[in-house]
């Protein structure tokens, strides 16, 4: 079975000591491709160095973090842009908005949320969104810019049903992790009658690791665990959760 992790930051430090292991283990688990979403400034070069050192196995990129947005937010816009004209990249991301942390720069995050559709749109290309706590307000903006032609992931879903639905309706693919084991986050009922060609699987490497890896340091050869819990949820095989994901990733990936 081919697999597809949507989204993992393997070239964090976290994975300083024993990156080539874990590259290794995610072929051998029949995880084929594995998408890099950037961070900020800071962790461009180790990203599109492990692209390099993986060509076969890993796509990059590009984007500002909520978490990383500042008053600086110009200046590190201005980053993003000029490596989005430099070279093909396979998406913006992560993008969007975090209101559990800081809403220090509530109004900055918006801002560069929307810059960043702006510059996906331009490219032709998909953008990531990270939505913690602000859901609701990813999608209203999604909704204000979506032209037709805006596709991407809302990664990590957590959100209600009827939040799904909307997100489904502007063409939106819905990213599931780890988060979809874990006993009761309630995911499981949340997805229950979404149609598998409106998901697609990830692991948020290094972060929210499944059952029974959970708290511990997640890696992308950990997605058929989350495909094993996603096909007892829809009641189907998991060749076929491993087929309709891994193509749904690469219709918008490589589109």
């Amino acid at each position: 079975m081919q697999w597809i992790d949507t989204h993992a930051h393997l070239y964090l430090k976290a994975f300083a000591a024993d990156r080539p292991a874990v590259m290794q283990r995610a072929q051998e688990a029949g995880v084929g491709k594995i998408y890099l979403p950037n961070i900020d400034a800071s962790s461009i070069g180790d990203m599109l160095q492990l692209e390099s050192d993986h060509p076969e196995q890993c796509r990059a990129m590009m984007g500002l973090h909520p978490c990383s947005v500042n008053d600086n937010v110009e200046a590190d816009l201005n980053i993003i842009r000029q490596w989005l004209e430099q070279r093909k990249f396979c998406a913006v991301g992560e993008i969007g908005l975090d209101y559990y942390w800081d809403l220090t720069f509530k109004e900055q995050q918006v801002y560069a949320f929307a810059t960043q559709i702006e510059m996906a749109k331009a490219q032709g290309i998909p953008i990531v969104i990270h939505s913690r706590n602000a859901t609701r307000e990813c999608i209203d903006i999604v909704r204000e810019k979506q032209d037709g032609n805006l596709r991407g992931i809302f990664h990590c879903f957590s959100g209600t049903p009827q939040e799904a639905k909307e997100i489904i309706e502007l063409n939106f693919l819905l990213g599931i992790g780890g988060v979809l084991t874990f006993k009761r986050s309630g995911l499981d009922e949340v997805i229950r009658d979404i149609g598998l060609q409106h998901i697609v699987l990830e692991t948020d490497a290094p972060y929210l690791a499944p059952v029974p890896h959970r708290g511990k340091r997640n890696e992308s050869s950990y997605i058929p665990l989350i495909g094993e819990k996603l096909a007892a949820v829809k009641g189907i095989s998991l060749q076929q959760v491993a087929e309709i994901t891994t193509r749904n990733a690469e219709q918008l990936y490589e589109k």
